[in-house]
């Protein structure tokens, strides 16, 4: 039987925002229900310890966030959500005292990647805030997201759009260095006990209508995670956010029966080979940063 390191759940389709980074999502704007996501957490039991509520759509938009980590625990499994921060207060009630929630990460460059964005200082101060409160009262880890890196980061705009925020974050946690002097990129850097920053280059999602690339590359899809968009499809990885490696849908088939169905062992085995066997996947340059 297949384990997973980390299983994705997409509660939401739905985001707050529209940055520019992250394509909008073609599919039907749709919350999961409570009944779908108590029977999707039963299905994938056996196969995994770690949910991470996460593919497209913001978490925090879900009506019922605490019902879901609440769910989660019973079940028990451990927690973790990728945010934009910006729903952070008017759910702060939801997420605190909540043992399911084992991490939070939050995507800071979400500030500029979204046009139209205000008060930077207040935004950055309001998930610090947060984090705070959290670190005193709960065994939260926190992961600080800045993933708006050029390949040399040379203009001085792009220096000082992160260096605004860096300096939020050197005051904060009273750091006796500039927090460039011990980067590297792709790697978190300690900022306190439980608190991480982690900086890379912009993500950049696959595409179907980008060139595909037939070189040798690996991929931990259906290794190490899998994913299930919020209407119940299973997908290979985090990555396809329209369905494109559709392997099936929980609510018609049993998960344990898609993941060893001949699509999933096709693409599994493919990259055992090295080989790319799905279209989205030979038009990902993710898997390229796991060698050949």
């Amino acid at each position: 039987m297949k384990r997973f390191k980390k299983f994705y759940i997409e509660t939401t389709s739905v985001c707050n925002l529209a940055c520019i980074f992250c394509p909008q999502t073609k599919r039907q704007a749709q919350f999961i229900s409570i009944e779908d996501f108590t029977d999707l957490l039963d299905q994938v039991k056996p196969h995994t310890d770690y949910l991470y509520f996460h593919v497209k759509g913001e978490p925090l938009l879900h009506p019922k966030i605490d019902q879901l980590l609440d769910i989660s625990h019973e079940k028990g499994f451990k927690v973790n959500i990728t945010t934009n921060g910006t729903l952070l207060a008017k759910n702060r009630h939801k997420l605190l005292g909540k043992p399911a929630l084992r991490q939070m990460n939050f995507s800071l460059h979400s500030f500029d990647g979204h046009v139209g964005s205000t008060d930077k200082e207040g935004y950055v101060g309001g998930i610090l805030s947060f984090i705070r409160e959290a670190l005193a009262a709960t065994s939260i880890i926190f992961s600080l997201r800045l993933w708006n890196l050029t390949e040399d980061n040379a203009t001085n705009a792009e220096k000082k759009r992160n260096r605004d925020i860096l300096e939020m974050l050197e005051k904060e946690y009273e750091l006796p260095y500039r927090i460039e002097e011990s980067f590297v990129r792709g790697s978190g850097l300690k900022l306190t006990e439980r608190v991480y920053l982690n900086q890379d280059h912009e993500f950049k999602w696959p595409d179907l209508k980008e060139e595909e690339d037939h070189s040798p590359g690996f991929c931990h899809a259906l290794r190490n995670q899998a994913a299930v968009l919020v209407d119940g499809t299973v997908v290979p990885c985090c990555l396809d956010g329209e369905g494109v490696i559709n392997l099936g849908n929980v609510k018609q088939t049993p998960f344990s029966e898609i993941v060893e169905g001949e699509r999933a062992n096709r693409l599994y085995e493919g990259f055992s080979r090295r080989e790319a066997v799905e279209e989205l996947c030979r038009k990902c340059g993710y898997r390229k940063r796991f060698g050949t």
